[in-house]
Protein backbone atom coordinates (compact mmCIF):
# COMPACT_ATOMS: atom_id res chain seq x y z
CA UNK A 1 0.00 0.00 0.00
CA UNK A 2 2.84 2.39 0.84
CA UNK A 3 4.41 1.85 -2.59
CA UNK A 4 1.07 2.59 -4.25
CA UNK A 5 0.66 5.80 -2.25
CA UNK A 6 4.17 6.92 -3.18
CA UNK A 7 3.51 6.34 -6.88
CA UNK A 8 0.20 8.23 -6.73
CA UNK A 9 1.84 11.19 -4.97
CA UNK A 10 4.64 11.22 -7.53
CA UNK A 11 2.19 11.07 -10.41
CA UNK A 12 0.15 13.86 -8.84
CA UNK A 13 3.13 16.18 -8.46
CA UNK A 14 5.20 15.31 -11.54
CA UNK A 15 2.42 14.23 -13.93
CA UNK A 16 4.56 11.34 -15.05
CA UNK A 17 5.89 8.02 -13.80
CA UNK A 18 8.14 5.20 -14.92
CA UNK A 19 6.81 2.23 -16.87
CA UNK A 20 7.02 -0.01 -13.81
CA UNK A 21 5.17 2.54 -11.68
CA UNK A 22 2.37 2.95 -14.21
CA UNK A 23 2.10 -0.82 -14.59
CA UNK A 24 1.83 -1.11 -10.82
CA UNK A 25 -1.16 1.27 -10.82
CA UNK A 26 -2.75 -0.39 -13.86
CA UNK A 27 -2.57 -3.78 -12.11
CA UNK A 28 -3.43 -2.50 -8.63
CA UNK A 29 -6.74 -3.94 -7.39
CA UNK A 30 -6.87 -2.38 -3.92
CA UNK A 31 -8.59 0.73 -2.59
CA UNK A 32 -8.26 3.60 -5.09
CA UNK A 33 -9.69 6.40 -2.95
CA UNK A 34 -6.34 8.22 -2.77
CA UNK A 35 -5.92 7.99 -6.55
CA UNK A 36 -9.42 9.36 -7.10
CA UNK A 37 -8.90 12.13 -4.55
CA UNK A 38 -5.66 13.26 -6.18
CA UNK A 39 -7.26 13.17 -9.64
CA UNK A 40 -10.21 15.19 -8.35
CA UNK A 41 -7.89 17.80 -6.84
CA UNK A 42 -5.96 18.04 -10.10
CA UNK A 43 -9.03 18.56 -12.29
CA UNK A 44 -10.38 21.16 -9.84
CA UNK A 45 -7.06 23.01 -9.89
CA UNK A 46 -7.52 23.53 -13.65
CA UNK A 47 -11.27 23.45 -14.28
CA UNK A 48 -12.79 24.03 -10.86
CA UNK A 49 -16.10 22.22 -10.39
CA UNK A 50 -17.34 22.90 -13.92
CA UNK A 51 -18.72 20.07 -16.04
CA UNK A 52 -18.95 20.88 -19.74
CA UNK A 53 -21.80 19.53 -21.84
CA UNK A 54 -21.61 18.64 -25.52
CA UNK A 55 -24.68 17.94 -27.63
CA UNK A 56 -24.09 14.63 -29.41
CA UNK A 57 -25.69 14.25 -32.84
CA UNK A 58 -25.22 10.76 -34.27
CA UNK A 59 -25.62 11.66 -37.93
CA UNK A 60 -25.23 8.23 -39.57
CA UNK A 61 -24.84 4.56 -38.71
CA UNK A 62 -23.60 3.66 -42.19
CA UNK A 63 -19.93 2.63 -42.10
CA UNK A 64 -17.56 1.22 -44.71
CA UNK A 65 -15.36 -0.41 -42.06
CA UNK A 66 -15.66 -3.84 -40.46
CA UNK A 67 -14.15 -3.34 -37.01
CA UNK A 68 -14.67 -6.58 -35.13
CA UNK A 69 -16.12 -4.97 -32.00
CA UNK A 70 -18.57 -2.50 -33.54
CA UNK A 71 -22.31 -2.97 -33.95
CA UNK A 72 -22.55 -0.68 -37.00
CA UNK A 73 -19.80 -2.54 -38.88
CA UNK A 74 -20.40 -2.83 -42.61
CA UNK A 75 -21.12 -6.57 -42.55
CA UNK A 76 -23.85 -6.38 -39.89
CA UNK A 77 -26.95 -7.22 -41.92
CA UNK A 78 -29.20 -6.78 -38.88
CA UNK A 79 -28.40 -3.08 -38.52
CA UNK A 80 -31.23 -0.78 -39.61
CA UNK A 81 -29.35 2.00 -41.37
CA UNK A 82 -30.09 5.73 -41.35
CA UNK A 83 -28.44 9.06 -42.03
CA UNK A 84 -29.53 12.56 -41.07
CA UNK A 85 -30.07 15.40 -43.53
CA UNK A 86 -28.64 18.87 -43.14
CA UNK A 87 -32.01 20.17 -41.94
CA UNK A 88 -32.38 17.39 -39.39
CA UNK A 89 -28.92 18.17 -38.02
CA UNK A 90 -29.71 21.89 -37.84
CA UNK A 91 -32.96 21.08 -36.04
CA UNK A 92 -30.93 19.14 -33.46
CA UNK A 93 -28.65 22.15 -33.01
CA UNK A 94 -31.61 24.51 -32.55
CA UNK A 95 -33.09 22.29 -29.88
CA UNK A 96 -29.70 21.93 -28.21
CA UNK A 97 -28.97 25.64 -28.21
CA UNK A 98 -32.24 26.31 -26.41
CA UNK A 99 -31.26 23.74 -23.78
CA UNK A 100 -27.91 25.46 -23.20
CA UNK A 101 -25.49 23.48 -25.35
CA UNK A 102 -22.62 25.48 -26.82
CA UNK A 103 -20.77 22.58 -28.44
CA UNK A 104 -22.27 20.26 -31.02
CA UNK A 105 -20.59 16.92 -31.73
CA UNK A 106 -21.41 15.30 -35.08
CA UNK A 107 -20.50 11.63 -34.87
CA UNK A 108 -20.97 8.87 -37.41
CA UNK A 109 -19.53 5.86 -39.13
CA UNK A 110 -17.22 6.34 -42.10
CA UNK A 111 -20.12 7.03 -44.45
CA UNK A 112 -19.22 7.99 -48.03
CA UNK A 113 -22.41 10.05 -48.34
CA UNK A 114 -20.80 12.75 -46.19
CA UNK A 115 -18.33 14.05 -48.73
CA UNK A 116 -16.28 17.14 -47.99
CA UNK A 117 -18.83 19.23 -49.87
CA UNK A 118 -21.79 17.87 -47.88
CA UNK A 119 -20.06 18.02 -44.51
CA UNK A 120 -18.48 21.46 -45.07
CA UNK A 121 -21.89 22.84 -45.99
CA UNK A 122 -23.37 21.53 -42.73
CA UNK A 123 -20.48 22.79 -40.60
CA UNK A 124 -20.61 26.23 -42.23
CA UNK A 125 -24.38 26.44 -41.66
CA UNK A 126 -24.04 25.57 -37.97
CA UNK A 127 -21.28 28.12 -37.41
CA UNK A 128 -23.23 30.78 -39.27
CA UNK A 129 -26.32 30.27 -37.12
CA UNK A 130 -24.40 29.71 -33.87
CA UNK A 131 -21.10 31.64 -34.04
CA UNK A 132 -20.69 31.34 -30.26
CA UNK A 133 -20.67 27.53 -30.44
CA UNK A 134 -17.95 24.99 -31.13
CA UNK A 135 -18.39 22.27 -33.73
CA UNK A 136 -16.74 18.92 -33.07
CA UNK A 137 -16.51 16.18 -35.68
CA UNK A 138 -16.05 12.47 -35.11
CA UNK A 139 -16.20 11.00 -38.60
CA UNK A 140 -13.22 8.68 -38.71
CA UNK A 141 -10.20 8.58 -40.96
CA UNK A 142 -10.14 11.12 -43.80
CA UNK A 143 -7.42 12.69 -45.93
CA UNK A 144 -5.29 15.62 -44.77
CA UNK A 145 -6.99 17.72 -47.44
CA UNK A 146 -10.41 16.75 -46.07
CA UNK A 147 -9.41 17.69 -42.52
CA UNK A 148 -8.17 21.06 -43.79
CA UNK A 149 -11.37 21.78 -45.72
CA UNK A 150 -13.54 20.95 -42.74
CA UNK A 151 -11.38 23.10 -40.49
CA UNK A 152 -11.63 25.99 -42.94
CA UNK A 153 -15.43 25.55 -42.96
CA UNK A 154 -15.47 26.15 -39.21
CA UNK A 155 -14.92 22.83 -37.43
CA UNK A 156 -13.10 23.41 -34.14
CA UNK A 157 -12.43 19.95 -32.76
CA UNK A 158 -12.04 16.40 -34.00
CA UNK A 159 -12.42 13.17 -32.06
CA UNK A 160 -10.65 10.03 -33.30
CA UNK A 161 -9.95 7.33 -30.75
CA UNK A 162 -6.86 5.28 -31.49
CA UNK A 163 -8.52 2.34 -29.59
CA UNK A 164 -5.17 0.67 -28.84
CA UNK A 165 -1.57 1.76 -29.39
CA UNK A 166 -0.24 -1.79 -29.63
CA UNK A 167 0.10 -2.83 -33.28
CA UNK A 168 -0.68 -6.55 -32.87
CA UNK A 169 -3.63 -5.74 -30.61
CA UNK A 170 -4.89 -3.22 -33.18
CA UNK A 171 -4.75 -5.87 -35.90
CA UNK A 172 -6.77 -8.27 -33.75
CA UNK A 173 -9.59 -5.71 -33.45
CA UNK A 174 -9.70 -4.39 -37.02
CA UNK A 175 -9.82 -5.69 -40.61
CA UNK A 176 -6.62 -5.99 -42.62
CA UNK A 177 -7.35 -2.82 -44.61
CA UNK A 178 -7.00 -0.70 -41.45
CA UNK A 179 -3.73 0.05 -39.67
CA UNK A 180 -2.57 1.66 -36.46
CA UNK A 181 0.00 3.62 -38.46
CA UNK A 182 -2.73 5.27 -40.54
CA UNK A 183 -4.79 6.03 -37.42
CA UNK A 184 -1.79 7.72 -35.82
CA UNK A 185 -1.03 9.62 -39.04
CA UNK A 186 -4.58 10.98 -39.03
CA UNK A 187 -4.29 12.13 -35.43
CA UNK A 188 -1.04 13.98 -36.04
CA UNK A 189 -2.46 15.49 -39.24
CA UNK A 190 -5.43 16.79 -37.26
CA UNK A 191 -3.10 18.42 -34.73
CA UNK A 192 -1.03 19.99 -37.50
CA UNK A 193 -4.18 21.40 -39.11
CA UNK A 194 -5.08 23.24 -35.92
CA UNK A 195 -7.93 21.25 -34.41
CA UNK A 196 -8.42 20.63 -30.74
CA UNK A 197 -7.86 16.87 -31.00
CA UNK A 198 -9.35 14.04 -29.01
CA UNK A 199 -8.22 10.44 -28.85
CA UNK A 200 -8.68 7.52 -26.48
CA UNK A 201 -9.12 3.79 -26.11
CA UNK A 202 -11.41 0.99 -24.97
CA UNK A 203 -10.87 -0.56 -21.56
CA UNK A 204 -11.08 -4.34 -21.40
CA UNK A 205 -11.18 -5.02 -25.14
CA UNK A 206 -10.37 -8.62 -26.16
CA UNK A 207 -6.64 -9.24 -26.01
CA UNK A 208 -5.86 -6.14 -23.95
CA UNK A 209 -3.12 -6.46 -21.32
CA UNK A 210 -1.50 -4.13 -18.81
CA UNK A 211 1.33 -3.65 -21.30
CA UNK A 212 -1.04 -2.60 -24.10
CA UNK A 213 -2.62 -0.12 -21.69
CA UNK A 214 0.83 1.23 -20.89
CA UNK A 215 1.40 1.66 -24.63
CA UNK A 216 -1.85 3.65 -24.78
CA UNK A 217 -0.67 6.00 -22.04
CA UNK A 218 2.73 6.50 -23.67
CA UNK A 219 1.19 7.16 -27.09
CA UNK A 220 -1.13 9.78 -25.59
CA UNK A 221 1.89 11.44 -23.99
CA UNK A 222 3.43 11.61 -27.46
CA UNK A 223 0.25 12.95 -29.05
CA UNK A 224 -0.66 15.39 -26.25
CA UNK A 225 -4.36 15.46 -27.15
CA UNK A 226 -6.76 18.10 -25.87
CA UNK A 227 -9.46 15.52 -25.17
CA UNK A 228 -9.12 11.92 -23.99
CA UNK A 229 -12.14 9.64 -24.15
CA UNK A 230 -12.06 6.16 -22.68
CA UNK A 231 -14.84 3.74 -21.85
CA UNK A 232 -15.32 0.07 -21.11
CA UNK A 233 -15.52 -2.37 -24.00
CA UNK A 234 -19.09 -3.65 -24.25
CA UNK A 235 -19.80 -6.52 -26.66
CA UNK A 236 -22.40 -6.33 -29.42
CA UNK A 237 -24.48 -9.38 -30.27
CA UNK A 238 -23.86 -9.06 -34.03
CA UNK A 239 -20.06 -9.06 -33.89
CA UNK A 240 -17.35 -11.68 -33.55
CA UNK A 241 -16.83 -10.55 -29.96
CA UNK A 242 -20.47 -11.13 -28.95
CA UNK A 243 -19.57 -13.52 -26.14
CA UNK A 244 -16.53 -11.65 -24.84
CA UNK A 245 -16.52 -10.22 -21.33
CA UNK A 246 -17.22 -6.50 -20.99
CA UNK A 247 -14.64 -4.12 -19.56
CA UNK A 248 -14.92 -3.31 -15.88
CA UNK A 249 -16.15 -0.16 -14.17
CA UNK A 250 -13.37 -0.05 -11.56
CA UNK A 251 -10.57 -0.44 -14.10
CA UNK A 252 -12.09 2.28 -16.29
CA UNK A 253 -12.42 4.69 -13.36
CA UNK A 254 -8.84 3.95 -12.30
CA UNK A 255 -7.57 4.75 -15.79
CA UNK A 256 -9.60 7.97 -15.92
CA UNK A 257 -7.86 9.02 -12.70
CA UNK A 258 -4.43 8.06 -14.05
CA UNK A 259 -5.13 10.03 -17.23
CA UNK A 260 -6.19 13.07 -15.21
CA UNK A 261 -2.90 13.01 -13.32
CA UNK A 262 -0.87 12.52 -16.50
CA UNK A 263 -2.84 15.22 -18.37
CA UNK A 264 -4.09 17.86 -15.90
CA UNK A 265 -5.29 20.11 -18.76
CA UNK A 266 -7.26 17.44 -20.66
CA UNK A 267 -10.98 17.38 -21.30
CA UNK A 268 -12.03 13.90 -20.17
CA UNK A 269 -15.62 12.72 -20.68
CA UNK A 270 -17.74 10.53 -18.46
CA UNK A 271 -18.81 8.36 -21.38
CA UNK A 272 -22.16 6.84 -22.28
CA UNK A 273 -20.57 3.40 -21.97
CA UNK A 274 -19.86 4.07 -18.29
CA UNK A 275 -23.48 5.09 -17.76
CA UNK A 276 -24.53 1.92 -19.58
CA UNK A 277 -22.67 -0.54 -17.35
CA UNK A 278 -23.45 1.19 -14.03
CA UNK A 279 -26.25 3.55 -12.90
CA UNK A 280 -23.76 5.65 -10.93
CA UNK A 281 -20.94 5.29 -13.46
CA UNK A 282 -21.13 8.91 -14.53
CA UNK A 283 -21.00 10.40 -11.02
CA UNK A 284 -18.10 8.17 -10.10
CA UNK A 285 -16.26 9.26 -13.24
CA UNK A 286 -16.65 12.91 -12.17
CA UNK A 287 -15.06 12.07 -8.82
CA UNK A 288 -12.25 10.26 -10.63
CA UNK A 289 -11.35 13.30 -12.75
CA UNK A 290 -13.79 13.46 -15.68
CA UNK A 291 -15.21 16.88 -16.58
CA UNK A 292 -17.22 16.45 -19.80
CA UNK A 293 -20.51 14.76 -20.70
CA UNK A 294 -22.18 14.34 -24.09
CA UNK A 295 -25.97 13.93 -23.84
CA UNK A 296 -27.72 12.75 -26.98
CA UNK A 297 -29.34 15.38 -29.22
CA UNK A 298 -30.11 12.98 -32.06
CA UNK A 299 -33.74 12.54 -33.16
CA UNK A 300 -35.33 10.10 -30.73
CA UNK A 301 -36.36 7.68 -33.48
CA UNK A 302 -32.74 6.97 -34.48
CA UNK A 303 -30.99 6.84 -31.11
CA UNK A 304 -31.52 3.13 -30.66
CA UNK A 305 -30.22 2.50 -34.19
CA UNK A 306 -26.76 3.93 -33.43
CA UNK A 307 -25.92 0.68 -31.72
CA UNK A 308 -22.17 0.44 -31.24
CA UNK A 309 -22.61 -2.10 -28.43
CA UNK A 310 -25.43 -3.93 -26.68
CA UNK A 311 -27.95 -2.00 -24.56
CA UNK A 312 -26.38 1.38 -25.29
CA UNK A 313 -28.01 3.95 -23.00
CA UNK A 314 -29.94 6.64 -24.85
CA UNK A 315 -32.55 7.83 -22.37
CA UNK A 316 -32.59 9.40 -18.92
CA UNK A 317 -29.36 11.27 -18.20
CA UNK A 318 -28.03 10.24 -21.63
CA UNK A 319 -30.78 12.23 -23.38
CA UNK A 320 -30.36 15.96 -23.98
CA UNK A 321 -34.00 16.67 -23.15
CA UNK A 322 -33.41 15.18 -19.69
CA UNK A 323 -30.63 17.61 -18.88
CA UNK A 324 -32.12 18.19 -15.44
CA UNK A 325 -31.27 14.61 -14.44
CA UNK A 326 -27.68 15.11 -15.53
CA UNK A 327 -27.40 18.38 -13.63
CA UNK A 328 -28.67 16.64 -10.51
CA UNK A 329 -26.15 13.83 -10.93
CA UNK A 330 -23.33 16.33 -11.28
CA UNK A 331 -24.56 18.28 -8.24
CA UNK A 332 -24.74 15.10 -6.16
CA UNK A 333 -21.11 14.41 -7.08
CA UNK A 334 -20.10 17.94 -6.04
CA UNK A 335 -19.91 19.50 -9.52
CA UNK A 336 -21.91 21.88 -11.69
CA UNK A 337 -23.01 21.64 -15.31
CA UNK A 338 -22.23 24.97 -16.98
CA UNK A 339 -23.29 26.69 -20.21
CA UNK A 340 -20.02 27.22 -22.08
CA UNK A 341 -18.05 26.09 -25.12
CA UNK A 342 -15.71 24.40 -22.68
CA UNK A 343 -12.45 24.81 -24.56
CA UNK A 344 -9.30 23.11 -23.34
CA UNK A 345 -7.17 25.04 -20.82
CA UNK A 346 -3.50 24.69 -21.57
Amino acid sequence: MKKTEEIIKKLSSEHNATDSELLHLINYDGNCDLLFDEANKTRQSVYGKDVYIRGLIEISNHCKNNCLYCGIRASNKNAVRYRLTKEQILDCCRAGYELGFRTFVMQGGEDGYYTDEVLCDIVFAIKKEYPDCAVTLSMGERSCESYQRLYDAGADRYLLRHETADNSHYKSLHPECMSLEERKNCLFALKKTGYQVGSGFMVGSPGQTSKTLLADLRFLQELKPDMIGIGPFIPHCDTEFAKEKAGGLEQTLKLIAILRLLFPYALIPATTALGTIAPDGRERAFRAGANVVMPNLSPENVRELYSLYNNKAHSGAEAAESLGILKEQAKNAGFEVVVARGDVKR
